[in-house]
Parts: C-alpha cells; sequence; structure tokens
C-alpha cells in the first residue's frame, strides 16, 4: 500500500503549527504580563515607601523657601512647633542623628536568657516577648525615659476631660501596618475589644483594661477612651494600648490566634519577615520597616539569640557575637578586670524603678487543698529563716539589697517606716511552733503532731548559674532550721505552665516594676482566676479594698497614704517573700554608640515601644544586609 501525503494531511500539520505558534506567542504574552505585573507591583511598593518617606518629611515639619532661594530670601521652616503640641516624638533621636558619626546601618544581636516560645500580641506576655513586641507593635503616646514626661507616637494630640474620665487622642495622618494598609481609628477601636474578648487569652491585659469602659471613634481622626472609674494611670492605660491591624486579626479565629505563636504584626520600626508564621525554634529576627511613620531606625536588623547558660553567653560576648551582656555579678566584677573585655566593651551599673525585685511566692492552695502556707505565720517564718543581707553580699557582691515590699525602696509608693522583716531563726521558729511545727525528736527536722515534717518543693529557674546559687543558700539555710527544702528546677515553659496551672509549692521569680507599681494583678484575689497573677491563691480582703481605693484616688498624696497601707499589709501577710532588688550590669560592645543613663536605667527601655536612639559609627559596622 502507498503511503501518500495527501491535502487532507497538509492541512492538520498546518493546523498543528499555527496552534503550536498561537501558544508560543501566548506564553510570551503571559510572560511579558507577569513582568509588567512585577513591574507594577514594584513600582507600587516604591510608591508606598516614597508615600512613607513623605509623610516623614510632613511629621517633621516642612521647609519652605520662596522659588530657589534667590534675591537673599531664605529658607523657613514651618510647623515645626505646631505639629509637637505634645512634644517631638523623636527629640532624643534628632540629638543622635545630630552627631558628627552617626549613621544607619548594621545589626544589634541581643539575647533572651530563655527559649522563646511565643511572641503573639496579646498571647505572649512574659518578658522576652514583651521585648520583641515593643519594637514592632506601637500605641498613641509614649514616656520618655529622660523625662518621664508622655510623648506623641500614634497620637499627635490628646485631651483629657476635667473629671479625667474621658481621653481623646487626635491619629496621626499616613500610618500604616508594615503591610502597607493603613491604620484607621477603627483598628484603635478593634484592638480595645480585642482583648476585651473573653475567648482571647490575655487575662493579664484584660485586667488593666478592665478600667476602660469602652473605645469610640470619632470621625475619621480621633478616638474617645471613657473610664468605667477614676483611675491613677488612665493616660498610660489608653495611651500605651498596642494598635494591632483589624484586617490580619479578623482572618482568624481567637482559638486560631491563641494558638499560634508567631503572629506579630504593627506599625512599628521594624517587622517581622513572616508576621503571620513565625514557630518556636526558629531564628528571631526583626528588619527595619521601610514603610514606618517616623524616623527610621538605625539598626537594619534587631536578633534576639537564646543562649540560656551564662558560661556560653559570656563566651560569645567575648566572640563578638554578642553585643549586650546581662552580667550576673561575679561575671561583670571579674570581665571589669579583664583587658580584652575592657578593650571592646563598655559598662553599666544602675538602679531602677524598672528592675522590679526577686521573690518566693507561698502557694497557699495546691490541687484544691489547703497548704501549709495558709497559715501567715508560717510565710513569715520562712521570711525570716532567709539571711537576705547575706545572699545580696556574697551571691550579688553588694549589687543587690534587700526589699520590705512590692515596691522600689526609693519610690515614694514604699512606706519608710517599713523595714525587711530580720533574719532570726529563733524567732522564726517560735511561730512555726505556734503552728504546731516542733522538733519532736532527734532528726532536727520540724514535725508537727501527726509527725507530718516541713517540707516543700522550691520550684525555679534551671540553667542559670545564679539562681543555683541562690536555691543552694537557701536550702541550706532552711536545713538550718529544720524545714527540708526540694529542688524543682524547671525551664521556662514548665515554669509557666506551672505557674498557669498553680502546680506548685513554693516558687522563685522576679517582677519587672514601673515608675508607679498597681498591685491589683499580683496580690488583688479576684486575679486568682482565668490564669490570673495571683497564683498563690492569696486572699485579704482589706488588701483588696485598700488596692481598689487607691486605684481609684486621683491626689497623689491620699493615694501614696493609701500605697503605704497595702504595704504594710503584704509585709504582715508575706504572701511572697519579698528578697531583693538587683540592679542591671550590663556589658555592651563599644561600637554602640549614645547609650546613657536615663531616670529609669539607660536612654532606651526594652520594654517601652520608643524611638532607639542607639546607632553604630559607619567605620564601626561589621554587618551588611543583602
Amino acid at each position: 500500500m502507498e503511503n501518500r501525503f495527501g491535502f487532507k494531511d497538509m492541512v492538520l500539520a498546518t493546523l498543528i503549527i499555527v496552534l503550536i505558534v498561537v501558544v508560543l506567542l501566548g506564553m510570551v504574552q503571559l510572560d511579558r504580563q507577569w513582568k509588567a505585573l512585577q513591574s507594577i507591583g514594584n513600582k507600587s511598593d516604591d510608591q508606598t515607601r516614597l508615600l512613607a518617606s513623605i509623610e516623614r518629611t510632613l511629621n517633621e515639619g516642612i521647609t519652605v523657601s520662596n522659588g530657589n532661594g534667590l534675591n537673599g530670601s531664605q529658607p523657613t521652616t514651618q510647623g515645626t512647633t505646631s505639629r509637637f503640641p505634645k512634644g517631638d516624638p523623636f527629640a532624643d533621636f534628632k540629638e543622635a542623628e545630630a552627631h558628627p558619626d552617626f549613621a544607619r546601618g548594621d545589626w544589634l544581636i541581643d539575647n533572651a536568657t530563655a527559649k522563646v516560645k511565643n511572641i503573639t500580641y496579646p498571647i505572649a506576655d512574659d518578658l522576652y516577648s514583651q521585648w520583641i513586641q515593643a519594637r514592632v507593635t506601637e500605641g498613641l503616646i509614649y514616656r520618655d525615659p529622660m523625662t518621664l514626661e508622655y510623648r506623641p507616637q500614634l497620637a499627635t494630640d490628646w485631651k483629657v476631660s476635667d473629671d479625667g474620665m474621658v481621653y481623646t487622642f487626635k491619629l496621626r495622618k499616613g500610618v500604616l501596618f508594615s503591610d502597607g494598609v493603613p491604620v484607621t481609628a477603627d483598628d484603635v477601636v478593634f484592638s480595645f475589644e480585642y482583648l476585651m474578648n473573653p475567648k482571647v487569652n490575655c487575662p493579664r491585659l484584660r485586667a488593666y483594661l478592665e478600667n476602660i469602659k469602652s473605645v469610640e471613634k470619632k470621625g475619621e481622626d480621633q478616638v474617645v477612651f471613657t473610664m468605667a472609674k477614676p483611675y491613677f494611670e488612665s493616660l498610660d492605660l489608653c495611651g500605651t494600648l498596642s494598635i494591632i491591624p483589624k484586617h490580619i486579626f479578623t482572618k482568624y479565629s481567637e482559638e486560631d490566634v491563641n494558638n499560634n505563636p508567631g503572629l506579630l504584626i504593627g506599625t512599628g520600626p521594624y517587622r517581622m519577615a513572616n508576621p503571620t508564621g513565625w514557630q518556636p525554634g526558629q531564628k528571631i529576627e526583626l528588619f527595619r520597616n521601610d514603610l514606618y511613620w517616623g524616623r527610621l531606625p538605625t539598626f537594619d536588623r534587631c536578633i534576639f539569640l537564646e543562649v540560656e547558660e551564662e558560661a556560653a553567653q559570656e563566651t560569645m560576648f567575648g566572640n563578638g557575637e554578642l553585643d549586650i551582656f546581662a552580667t550576673q555579678p561575679s561575671q561583670y566584677e571579674r570581665l571589669m578586670k579583664d583587658p580584652k573585655t575592657t578593650q571592646h566593651a563598655n559598662h553599666f551599673a544602675y538602679d531602677s524603678p524598672m528592675n522590679g525585685y526577686q521573690y518566693i511566692a507561698w502557694n497557699e492552695k495546691l490541687k484544691g487543698e489547703p497548704t501549709l502556707f495558709t497559715s501567715a505565720k508560717v510565710r513569715r517564718a520562712m521570711t525570716m529563716i532567709i539571711d537576705r543581707d547575706r545572699i545580696c553580699k556574697d551571691v550579688y557582691l553588694g549589687y543587690a539589697k534587700p526589699t520590705s515590699g512590692p515596691f522600689a525602696m526609693a519610690s515614694p509608693q514604699a512606706d519608710p517606716k517599713i523595714k525587711p522583716w530580720p533574719f532570726d531563726i529563733n524567732a522564726a521558729k517560735a511561730l512555726l511552733a505556734e503552728e504546731g511545727f516542733t522538733s519532736r525528736d532527734n532528726s532536727g527536722v520540724l514535725k508537727d503532731a501527726t509527725g507530718r515534717e516541713l517540707r516543700f518543693k522550691l520550684t525555679y529557674p534551671s540553667g542559670i548559674a545564679t539562681y543555683e546559687r541562690v536555691v543552694l543558700f537557701l536550702k541550706d539555710s532552711f536545713a538550718k532550721a529544720g524545714v527540708i527544702m526540694e529542688l524543682d528546677p524547671a525551664d521556662w515553659p514548665l515554669l509557666q505552665k506551672k505557674l498557669k496551672e498553680r502546680d506548685f509549692q513554693a516558687i522563685t521569680l522576679g517582677w519587672g516594676g514601673a515608675i508607679e507599681s498597681d498591685l491589683y494583678q499580683e496580690f488583688d484575689s479576684s486575679q486568682m482566676q482565668d490564669q490570673g497573677d495571683d497564683f498563690m491563691s492569696y486572699v485579704n480582703p482589706k488588701l483588696d479594698q485598700v488596692v481598689e481605693k487607691a486605684r481609684l484616688t486621683v491626689d497623689v498624696k491620699k493615694r501614696m497614704d493609701l500605697w503605704h497601707q497595702a504595704h504594710a499589709i503584704l509585709h504582715e501577710d508575706q504572701p511572697y517573700t519579698f528578697l531583693f532588688s538587683r540592679m542591671s550590669l550590663r556589658l555592651m560592645d563599644k561600637r554602640i554608640e549614645n547609650v546613657k543613663p536615663s531616670r529609669i536605667g539607660l536612654n532606651y527601655v526594652y520594654v517601652y515601644s520608643m524611638p532607639c536612639p542607639w546607632y553604630v559609627p559607619k567605620t564601626m559596622q561589621k554587618y551588611k544586609s543583602q
């Protein structure tokens, strides 16, 4: 049979060729369209960044000149004062920019000293998550650490009603979240309402915000906070609420947010590379937010390591892998004498009300049953067994002082007449005898009439050498008094779990401080519920009444009198053994400039959403962003 290529075959082949050509042309066209879309997207991003830059310029005041400045006309600055009726938010930052060696660039390598398990705002509320959140989120105002005055942030101005019950904030225009979506008054209202949602796992923040009755939008650029009752920190409470994006959080259920460890996005100078999907174990790396409304921050990146061991931290700091080293006293004393360290590091030793205090919390109810620590006499005896002066001298080398309560000793909140309970084992044993614990045999261990030993476990953070020294000192001290103390070390996630479940007998930790502390969160009996911070199940109706009255009292002198009453009650009850307040001891790489002391520590406060005035001169920068 002949195999001929006929007319029909030619037509079919031609059609196939035409089809192939059409497909190829279509692919080329799609590729061109994709590239065009990419170009449009890039131009859009560039325009967004340009608009952000223009907004930054407008916020700082516009330089206006007549034409090109000829005929003797001089440029004049308009609006600089009027734009900052409550103070320039970047005044200290601008002072740094005026330094001859000021430069942007380089990375700041810091350390969290514990494994960070959650950074989601508002779910994560431990110290290290607050450090990270403060660089990413912002409030309407912030407190200047140098003057203690409030400065504008996302608000440009505010006013307070005569009765102190209504706070009206005027919002800054042109502010964008780090994903480029504009901030509106609706986001401010949403931020409050979201935290007040009982399905959102943020009981600590909600406890504070209960003083706010409502947050309402008034026009496009104003929000009004109305208080449920007078509160001495109302301005701070309303103004420092972190603003979160409604368009992001409404995409998720409350349960999804509660279980998401890495949802963090805001308006701040830094951003997460993946603002909705960070996971524990991944690098904690913050990038400069190019859409930031204010002065662009100095560091390209802020990185937080998670090195727990003190010896490892010291080695990394010595090798230049870590820029900031929060040292223990023995390390600080030794490294201050080390020429290699002093050659590349500056040192800072400072006291601050922000440093707070160390404590032992005595759990009064374990698994629903009363414990031996339900007795104030037992708790007071536990305190008197501990030689806190010796701990401060021998372990902290004089960089700590015993404290008598929850207030900084130099604060007007603290009653100067109340002194720490003395170290007195005999007096402690007398108190324990009143509760039925005496030495009934030759063992030296105190027992009650049923033969039950006076024994407890002390839970504490593992992997920290100074904590280990303190707890071993405590164990020895209690043994000398006939009390058996067992050691219960735990890493940070386990500690948090124990606190939430109230699954401990005694626990030693520390609280950060404040310029003026509010005792409600830690000691009010209502905070036993909903994973509040009265995790030791302490109840004293008299203290509840005094604290509530103090919170409602605007008159400073009357409020201080009430805080003194609260101080006296806690001193007698000892729900905590108030151990001591430590000084902060920091070593910092010398390439970091403009680090100064302030009224509350240094001129940058880690838990404040505020501009960081630190920088690295160009000649000393060692990290380059790709």
